[in-house]
């Protein structure tokens, strides 16, 4: 197969047979897919430079949320299990059935069901094709797994992570796109299109490359460019005036540029939860404009679930045990959006600190505020935004009241702290009550020294896409309601899946499914032109 490699720097081509838009996770597999069925000239375009080449998928921690029966269907896919460390495993089946009852629980039963069914039922055989494209996996025991009583137990359905996280995905997705011969321009934006008027017209897409408004003629065009997360001006109108406030977590240049474009020019109809998003606790000291090429991931705070969070006027405002932290870390990231100055402090006691991750929460990485009472404590989170100190100290001293409450009534039957399971160990009993409870993993916090964090509200990607057809993956004409022929979109601008929430990984998981079926329907385009017989629709 010939190697082709584009830079900025080289002239575009005038024509291609696919063009794919965006440089993420998507748009790769969606590139090398075509490739593999059969497009020989595939052209993927990106606005970035090439040291922003990624898009979000660079910043995330790699992982892909995938069906399986179980460790003995994930070890021939990964790299870092030994025999030994094998026999220590417990890893659960993740079926169908699990898979599409957490995204009926966590999108509360909005997901298309015709999309989430392709994503669940591929989801194994994506993974395990790009494995076999040079994707290198593992299993992840560092966001995943505790060792509980000499066992190593996986939790929370998602398993599966790239080595080095994002930048390994990104590294690998580069390399085996340069291995099909895919040719890329980075510098290189979308700024129109004009749609075919008949079958085997060619489209035009009009492109900005390096200040140069330049055409590109192809047979089909990918839309795989991301949603509008790093535009003030479109998180403040569709998901609401807060919004213009939370911290970048990504790629500067996802600015829903291409969602506007394929609307206007396309009159492709936009689907899905406009209103909604992928956000996280997210480290308050950092650039609020974009995300860190070093620490990637590094600035996400997910370790709640093991302690308490409180805002600046002192209260707790979520469930911190609700869930395992996959079903609520993005719930929780608007959570803290919506308090007082928009941050919050994560607060933990000795008890729990060492089980933090140390990527997420060590020195180099986080200013960590320690103590030796929480009084203390409150006294230097008052340096850093609290309000109201006493409250800070109540609700503490409230929420001990109710664990050891708890452990009173049910001393008979005693629950075992167990952060891989939803252990039960909660603030509930007839004698006191705290608001909101804590309904998992609630261990007094009164042991010092103690630590806590400062935390906002950093957006991932947003839910609200355009709608595709599920058989052919071609956009959708809002005012026909038929596929726009030669059109197709996958990654964040794939409106439908996703609503209010989603499970952890499956947003990369989403990309890949999605962007393979893309590439697969635009080949199939373009061999139906070249070979002057009708396009054949279904994949």
């Amino acid at each position: 197969m010939t190697t082709q490699h584009r830079t900025a720097c080289d002239p575009l081509p005038a024509a291609c047979d696919v063009l794919v838009v965006g440089s993420g996770n998507a748009g790769f597999v969606a590139a090398i897919s075509a490739v593999q069925s059969g497009a020989e000239h595939v052209l993927l375009i990106d606005k970035c430079p090439d040291e922003w080449v990624g898009g979000n998928t660079y910043f995330t921690a790699g992982a892909y949320r995938t069906t399986h029966s179980g460790l003995p269907d994930l070890l021939p896919m990964v790299n870092n299990v030994d025999h030994e460390t094998a026999q220590k495993i417990e890893l659960s089946p993740y079926t169908e059935a699990d898979f599409h009852a957490d995204l009926e629980k966590v999108c509360d039963g909005r997901s298309d069901a015709e999309l989430a069914s392709i994503l669940v039922w591929q989801s194994n055989d994506t993974i395990k094709w790009l494995s076999r494209q040079g994707i290198r996996f593992q299993l992840s025991f560092n966001r995943q797994a505790y060792e509980v009583e000499g066992k190593i137990k996986f939790w929370g359905g998602r398993s599966l992570m790239t080595e080095d996280g994002g930048k390994g995905l990104v590294a690998d997705l580069r390399k085996a796109a340069l291995a099909h011969g895919v040719r890329t321009s980075w510098n290189t934006a979308l700024v129109d299109l004009q749609p075919p008027r008949r079958m085997g017209d060619e489209i035009i897409a009009m492109v900005n490359n390096a200040g140069k408004e330049t055409a590109i003629r192809a047979q089909a065009i990918i839309l795989a460019a991301g949603g509008f997360e790093s535009n003030p001006r479109m998180r403040g109108q569709f998901l609401g005036p807060d919004w213009t406030r939370a911290m970048v977590r990504g790629t500067p240049y996802n600015t829903g540029d291409c969602l506007e474009i394929a609307m206007s020019r396309l009159d492709a109809q936009p689907y899905g939860d406009w209103s909604g998003c992928h956000a996280v606790a997210w480290d308050a000291n950092v650039n609020p404009s974009m995300g860190d090429r070093v620490a990637s991931n590094e600035h996400t705070k997910s370790g709640y679930p093991l302690g308490l969070m409180l805002n600046t006027d002192g209260r707790r405002f979520v469930d911190e045990g609700a869930d395992l932290r996959n079903y609520t870390y993005a719930e929780y990231g608007r959570a803290v959006l919506g308090q007082p100055d928009h941050v919050a402090f994560q607060v933990w006691d000795s008890r729990v600190a060492s089980m933090l991750r140390s990527e997420e929460y060590r020195e180099e990485r986080v200013e960590r505020i320690t103590a030796n009472s929480i009084e203390e404590l409150s006294e230097k989170c008052l340096a850093r935004g609290l309000r109201n100190r006493a409250n800070f100290v109540q609700t503490i001293r409230d929420y001990n009241e109710a664990v050891y409450a708890n452990r009173q009534e049910t001393s008979s039957c005693p629950r075992k702290f167990n952060p891989a399971i939803r252990d039960g160990l909660s603030t509930l009993s007839s004698s006191k009550s705290v608001d909101p409870p804590k309904t998992n993993w609630a261990l007094p916090l009164d042991k010092g020294p103690f630590l806590a964090v400062k935390v906002t509200c950093g957006i991932t990607f947003t839910f609200g896409g355009l709608k595709l057809s599920a058989d052919t993956s071609q956009i959708i004409n809002s005012i026909n309601g038929k596929p726009i022929p030669g059109f197709y979109c996958c990654g964040e601008m794939l409106g439908g899946l996703f609503y209010h929430n989603y499970p952890g990984g499956s947003g990369l998981t989403s990309g890949a499914v999605f962007g393979r079926r893309a590439g697969q329907a635009a080949a199939r385009r373009v061999l139906a032109i070249r070979q002057g017989r009708s396009y054949p629709g279904k994949l």
